[in-house]
């Protein structure tokens, strides 16, 4: 009969572990997941809206327009006239003609801000990158944009500090993991036999040791006694016993509150406690960044890296791009700088791109955060310094 209880309660006892284990690694998950979900929900709230607003526009060919088209003719009419014309005059006219030319003259806003179009404009208005090649036209468009980089921006930097914390604690433990076993290999080398059988008896030693200091609790001592003759105990010691075991055993009793609420599905978790460890997770939100200590050479190269495999993948869509071109693209890409002289001729590879751009960028910020320290270390080094030159030497 106890084999069997003891089976029904271990029967009983793993499906709420498993609970248990699905409802921390939810809530642990949780935060990241709304964080890039939101960001997600509104890069598509953004194209919906831009690709309605600027796609929609009407085309008016102003008299600006149309005095190009004159003079464009004009200077061909006199080329075919006059084909003793320098060709270097002609170049000259026409490059002076083609400055004045906009770019909305020779193409149709739905070719552009399709929806695939306006995605690609939102994610490099957030991430702060702004080619440059896609911009509002309308003023509907151009307020609009500047109220969603607004509160677009905020939000990339919040995935990209959420999302580094990730990437500082991997690489953190990996070096550290690295210099851990570089150490071990080392001392084998360094370490003979005798000395590292001593080390080993020392430390079985000190591990006895701290056994024995181990407190006893009363029950302990009152076994250990059993064999000490001693006077017969009156009712008031019992009682007194019995009251320092009880209170003893008291801690280990769970605390009943009547006040905090069990979910329906596991009684055992309290919701109290739930949505405390869920804020824990967002005030943690920045905090391994802070403690993130790598050399800045593996940052580099690290980021050496990344850029090169991205370069020999990119031109594979994009043909008039080669390695160097395609390297250079990424770079300005993941410091934010965008020029746009280099654009895509398919920008929808490029939105599947967004993820590697998205993690690039926090490769990128997590460097520049060691060099900002290591910048501050210089300083302080250079302000002490010249503090002790400057200081008058006691006699």
């Amino acid at each position: 009969k106890k084999k069997k209880s003891e089976l029904r309660m271990a029967s009983t006892s793993q499906p709420l572990r498993g609970k248990r284990a699905c409802k921390k690694i939810f809530w642990a998950v949780f935060p990241h997941a709304c964080f890039i979900l939101s960001l997600v929900i509104y890069a598509f709230l953004g194209a919906l809206m831009f690709s309605h607003i600027e796609g929609n526009r009407k085309v008016n060919l102003s008299e600006e327009y149309r005095k190009f088209l004159q003079n464009l003719w004009y200077i061909s009419r006199n080329l075919s006239d006059n084909m003793t014309e320098n060709e270097e005059v002609f170049k000259e006219k026409i490059h002076a003609l083609l400055n004045t030319a906009e770019r909305d003259w020779f193409v149709n806003p739905k070719d552009i801000w399709t929806f695939f179009g306006s995605l690609f404009f939102c994610c490099t208005v957030f991430t702060t990158v702004g080619y440059g090649n896609t911009y509002p036209v309308t003023r509907i468009g151009k307020y609009l944009c500047m109220l969603y980089a607004l509160f677009g921006i905020p939000l990339m930097f919040l995935v990209l500090t959420d999302m580094g914390d990730i990437l500082a604690t991997v690489l953190s433990k990996s070096y550290n993991e690295f210099r851990k076993l570089q150490s071990k290999i080392l001392a084998s080398k360094l370490c003979s036999g005798s000395t590292c059988n001593e080390g080993d008896e020392l430390k079985s030693r000190a591990q006895s040791k701290v056994v024995i200091s181990e407190p006893l609790t009363i029950m302990e001592v009152l076994k250990s006694q059993a064999g000490v003759k001693r006077k017969p105990i009156k009712y008031r010691n019992a009682e007194i016993f019995e009251m320092l075991i009880a209170r003893e055993n008291e801690p280990t009793k769970p605390a009943r509150n009547k006040s905090i609420e069990r979910w329906s599905s596991c009684p055992e978790l309290a919701r109290g406690k739930t949505m405390s460890r869920v804020i824990e997770n967002f005030d943690k939100i920045g905090k391994q960044l802070e403690k993130f200590d790598v050399p800045i050479v593996l940052m580099v190269l690290v980021i050496f890296v990344y850029i090169s495999c991205a370069a020999a993948i990119l031109p594979n869509w994009e043909t008039r791009l080669d390695f160097q071109e395609a390297f250079y693209f990424c770079f300005i890409t993941l410091t934010t700088i965008g020029f746009g002289d280099t654009q895509l001729e398919h920008p929808k590879f490029f939105l599947f791109f967004s993820l590697y751009i998205i993690i690039g960028m926090e490769i990128v910020f997590i460097a520049f955060k060691l060099g900002q320290d290591r910048l501050i270390g210089l300083y302080k080094k250079v302000i002490s310094f010249c503090g002790e030159k400057k200081m008058p030497s006691k006699k």
